[in-house]
């Protein structure tokens, strides 16, 4: 199995990453309705454009996409240690250094604040509104 099986060379945007970048010529000239250069300075200009933009691309890609690539890997590796062996492990050291702290806070708020707000429940509870037939409501 080589490292090349996984490469589809006719679809080398199959999740769509780069749909945003559209540089073909008539994604980037345009002439409006009426204003028309002479067509043989438009198939020129689209001639020109496709053939610069297509070798500078090739030739950039030639000297920079081993050397980008090389760093880009390494890059994500670092992200993917980072995450995995230190910042994942940090969290779950986290969580359980707050579940003692909740344990900790509940208990204190319960002993604390859960008579008060038991009476003041128990108080608002013996509060009765009747709508009355007349005008004026009763409150008792």
């Amino acid at each position: 199995m080589s490292i090349n099986d996984g490469i589809d060379l006719d679809n080398r945007d199959p999740n769509t990453l780069n749909e945003y970048l559209q540089v073909e010529f008539d994604d980037v000239i345009a002439e409006p309705e009426g204003t028309y250069s002479v067509d043989c300075v438009w198939k020129g200009a689209y001639s020109i454009f496709t053939g610069t933009k297509n070798c500078c691309y090739k030739l950039l890609t030639i000297l920079f996409a081993i050397p980008v690539a090389l760093v880009i890997g390494c890059s994500f590796a670092i992200l993917s240690f980072q995450h995995i062996w230190c910042l994942g492990p940090a969290i779950r050291h986290f969580r359980i250094n707050c579940h003692i702290i909740r344990l900790y806070v509940r208990t204190c708020l319960d002993s604390c604040l859960g008579p008060c707000c038991s009476d003041m429940g128990l108080f608002f509870n013996k509060i009765r509104i009747i709508k009355g037939s007349g005008t004026d409501d009763e409150v008792v």
